[in-house]
């Protein structure tokens, strides 16, 4: 599938397309990551793809194609606190905003994968499955899940026992049996997901 979607927009008053994308959104620790990213018109790489479809050799080469010939990128996040506070939906939108704002260039219109947006005034869309429609998207994908992979991995090294380079934050049976054993953490679980509430509520009915 051509990732070509938002070749429709540019004309004399559209010259700069961000595309946005988020990772992490159903993990169960950490921050939620977004990508926003400006490429060129005329670029093109087969490599860009929607993240997920990507092994991580791939997203780690692409990551490096696109900070090399994007006219900007971005990386914006939210705490587990922060998505606690104003659910993930917000947070999602907010990181978007943060990322969006880091890129520190103009643009034309924002795409974004089904996220509305609504802080900036300029054409916008909430592209549904963006990420395999847009290249723009994709590439913003892509910045924001190598990005979050990454931080995981330096998570990893500071509470070893929980294996977060293994499972990324995510609800599998590696983590669920660590968090049965050592509990969740203050500050980097989100504690208004259903299974980190169950065990925190079970944890503290113990004593």
């Amino acid at each position: 599938m051509a990732l070509d979607y938002e070749q429709q927009y540019y004309s004399s008053s559209i010259k700069y397309i961000v595309g946005c994308d988020e990772a992490g959104r159903g993990c169960l620790l950490g921050d939620v990551f977004a990508g926003a990213v400006i490429l060129p018109k005329d670029f093109k790489c087969d490599l860009i793809n929607d993240s997920k479809q990507l092994s991580e050799k791939q997203r780690e080469e692409a990551f490096e194609i696109i900070k090399k010939n994007a006219i900007a990128w971005g990386v914006g996040r939210c705490t587990a606190e922060e998505i606690d506070e104003i659910n993930i939906l917000n947070a999602s939108r907010l990181a978007m905003e943060r990322a969006i704002d880091n890129m520190n260039h103009r643009f034309d219109m924002i795409i974004t994968d089904a996220v509305k947006m609504y802080k900036y005034d300029c054409p916008r869309e909430a592209l549904v499955h963006g990420d395999a429609l847009s290249q723009c998207v994709a590439a913003a994908s892509i910045i924001a899940k190598v990005s979050r992979d990454h931080y995981c991995l330096e998570l990893d090294k500071k509470y070893p026992e929980y294996e977060i380079a293994k499972h990324k934050g995510y609800g599998t049976k590696v983590h669920m049996d660590a968090l049965k054993k050592y509990g969740p953490i203050q500050g980097l679980h989100r504690f208004s997901y259903a299974p980190i509430k169950k065990l925190f509520i079970e944890k503290i009915s113990l004593f």
